[in-house]
């Protein structure tokens, strides 16, 4: 028997129930992975809360790292023994080992830790996609990326600066200032204290900039629009304050022909040759230095009610991990 992280009703973190299930043998399409590590994500929330609705009860979690203890009869790219990783559907990360189709796995490189894999899949292939793939960021691009401290923010951070950009983020603390801005953020904005789209337009000579990364949705959105230059993008891939009211579309044109897309994780990585392009350029930022992974907060993987809680609360920074 193994254990798991289930629950029956949407609710805050104490609907969370460390619960005790047999794992069972993996088809023919799938592979048991044994967990070292699991990552803690926003999307977790949403999903627990019910704002992304899951069928009930259900497992959660999106993202892992561990070892294949067996394969299906038809997987032939995977074998016992292997370090994966993976981020991304199904649901059922929070568990000690579970099954997951083999088609989702990657191989995790030696050079990284387990804790590593889990803390930077989801993240990182998200601002993989946001920054080569939803706007390519060129070089002497101004960038703004909210919550510039959080787990996405602190890989954009370094990767756009790595890419040549200029990145503006916006944090909500002095802390978390200095922390974005030793991941390469050179105008971290403290949103508590100043109004950062008057900031932004400040820092960029009253131009704004070329895309705006926003995580937070309904009360950052129209301060958004209003830091881009004209024909500008807004990517909207979150909405951790609640999501984006309808408005009209004709405030794209009157602010200078902009564009808005929400995009989502699991659409750029739904073809497996896509999913493997994401993770190795990733691989690839990790291992030359570009981007460093830090993990910043571990809790034990039955806690994940108060792992959870602290994400929500803004308590945490950077990338956290559930220990089996």
């Amino acid at each position: 028997m193994s254990h798991a992280i289930r629950f029956r009703q949407p609710g805050g973190p104490e609907v969370l129930e460390w619960v005790e299930l047999a794992v069972g043998e993996p088809g023919p399409l799938e592979a048991r992975v044994r967990h070292h590590a699991v990552g803690l994500n926003f999307i977790d929330i949403y999903h627990r809360n019910g704002s992304y609705p899951l069928p009930l009860p259900s497992g959660i979690g999106m993202e892992g790292a561990g070892v294949v203890e067996a394969v299906g009869s038809e997987v032939r790219d995977l074998r016992a023994g292997d370090r994966v990783a993976y981020a991304g559907g199904p649901v059922g990360a929070y568990a000690e080992a579970r099954l997951i189709p083999a088609d989702r796995l990657v191989q995790l490189p030696e050079a990284l830790s387990f804790e590593q894999g889990a803390a930077m899949m989801l993240q990182g292939m998200t601002a993989q996609y946001l920054l080569r793939r939803t706007y390519r960021v060129q070089p002497g691009d101004a960038i703004l990326i909210h919550a510039a401290a959080g787990g996405v923010g602190l890989i954009v951070c370094q990767w756009a600066k790595a890419l040549g950009a200029t990145v503006i983020g916006t944090v909500g603390s002095e802390e978390k200032a200095a922390l974005a801005r030793a991941h390469g953020c050179e105008h971290p904005i403290v949103y508590t204290r100043e109004k950062f789209a008057e900031r932004v337009r400040e820092l960029t000579g009253g131009e704004g900039v070329a895309v705006v990364y926003d995580s937070v949705g309904r009360d950052t959105y129209m301060d958004s629009l209003a830091c881009l230059r004209p024909l500008g993008l807004l990517a909207l891939f979150g909405a951790s304050s609640g999501p984006v009211p309808p408005f009209d579309l004709g405030l794209l044109a009157k602010m200078g022909s902009l564009f808005v897309t929400r995009p989502t994780l699991f659409t750029y990585t739904a073809k497996r040759t896509d999913l493997l392009a994401s993770a190795g350029e990733l691989f690839e930022a990790v291992t030359s230095g570009k981007v460093r992974i830090g993990v910043n907060q571990r809790y034990a993987l039955r806690d994940a009610g108060r792992a959870q809680a602290d994400l929500e609360a803004r308590r945490t920074t950077g990338s956290t991990v559930l220990l089996p």
